[in-house]
């Protein structure tokens, strides 16, 4: 990140302005310091405002559409640290491994067929489980 530019990947990168981040009150241990300072992020990133491209925008919106508000807001949350500025740094790498993973094209499944013998297997320990089964029964007079 430099610039004022969080770079995605080699072609597409977004700029800090666009990203709304502000400091929130971080629960969890820390005594009386915790209720006087601020040091969780949270950060949110409109994508339908996004200087994306539309194609990427629709795959965002579409992988992603747990995550984003009806406002088109995707937010994350940062209180892992007790620094602000390292859980600033954190809520903007997980942004872009996020917007990283929903970037990747799903490969295209081809079904196959089952061959003739893998039925014809099948349908052998059917029968012989069947048998089986058969010799349990009790038989009567």
């Amino acid at each position: 990140m430099s610039d004022n530019v969080l770079y995605i990947n080699r072609q597409l990168s977004i700029p800090l302005s666009e990203i709304t981040i502000k400091a929130i009150r971080s629960g969890g241990p820390g005594g009386q310091h915790v209720n006087k300072v601020s040091t969780a992020i949270e950060l949110r990133y409109n994508l339908h405002e996004a200087s994306l491209t539309e194609e990427v925008k629709l795959r965002l919106l579409r992988k992603l559409a747990h995550r984003i508000t009806r406002e088109g807001e995707l937010i994350i949350q940062d209180s892992s640290t007790r620094s602000q500025n390292r859980n600033r740094q954190l809520a903007l790498d997980r942004l872009k491994l996020t917007i990283q993973e929903a970037l990747v094209r799903e490969k295209k499944r081809i079904p196959t067929r089952i061959s003739a013998k893998k039925k014809q297997k099948r349908r052998e320990d059917r029968i012989h489980k069947s048998r089986k089964k058969a010799l349990r029964r009790k038989i009567y007079p």
